[in-house]
């Protein structure tokens, strides 16, 4: 197997038309080319720099999982270091993990940043929602978001062999329509088990409000343990917008 290393967008894309597959950190897709066969040419974005990008609304789906730091917010900072151990963390990238992997453990911090993705194609680069991106599984470039007032990540400890532990998310907005500065929206993502839900509702500094007007939806079916869990995110990331 040729391993392809394109240094612009240019390349990968050339890369991607001859017909390299994307290896990402090969955490995934390494056991199954071992089963099932490599194939010829394998493409990794590491050296693109679009890719690499750490920054305060953005991060490249080439980026190591150990790289994510708090100049993203905490939600997403938080949520990548609880994936594996540090050396699954320092192989496995960001584009790999939501788009290669059917745990998607970064998808709910993704889902409250409200985060759009930039995908590559071998004839075009454009944008898309989180959406799109987990259906189509596209190869990401990068992510990038609005910086929310507060935002927060809790994943409970689950048993070994079991499903995917239980993974709660949540992020404050500000008003876009009004007060720069002041909170208008709050979301929030529940991983239980492979289902990833998200919903959004506005801004009330009353936890009660808030939690009242989310379980007139989709979450409301969620088990009790994981409701519960959920209600103790969101009272905490309301709690600290300071409102």
């Amino acid at each position: 197997m040729q391993l392809r290393l394109p240094t612009s967008i240019s390349d990968a894309q050339r890369c991607l038309a001859e017909g390299a597959v994307p290896i990402g950190g090969a955490t995934l897709v390494w056991a199954a080319w071992q089963r099932d066969g490599f194939p010829e040419q394998a493409l990794s974005l590491r050296h693109v720099p679009e890719a690499n990008v750490v920054g305060a609304e953005e991060l490249g789906g080439a980026v190591l999982l150990h790289r994510v730091d708090t100049t993203v917010p905490e939600v997403l900072h938080r949520a990548a270091c609880g994936i594996g151990t540090g050396a699954v963390r320092r192989t496995a990238t960001v584009g790999g993990n939501i788009v290669g992997s059917t745990l998607r453990c970064l998808l709910p911090a993704a889902l409250v940043l409200d985060a759009r993705a930039t995908v590559l194609e071998a004839d075009s680069v454009y944008d898309t929602d989180l959406t799109e991106l987990v259906a189509k599984r596209p190869l990401l470039l990068a992510l990038r978001w609005r910086t929310p007032l507060v935002s927060g990540y809790r994943k409970v400890e689950g048993d070994a062999g079991g499903p995917p532990p239980l993974v709660v998310a949540a992020a404050v907005h500000t008003d876009a329509d009004g007060d720069a500065g002041a909170p208008g929206l709050l979301r929030v993502a529940v991983r239980d088990g492979y289902e990833v839900l998200s919903e959004s509702t506005p801004f009330d500094p009353d936890a009660d409000q808030v939690l009242h007007a989310l379980e007139r939806t989709d979450l409301a079916a969620l088990p009790a343990p994981a409701r519960a869990h959920l209600r103790e995110q969101v009272t905490d990331v309301l709690a600290r917008t300071g409102v």
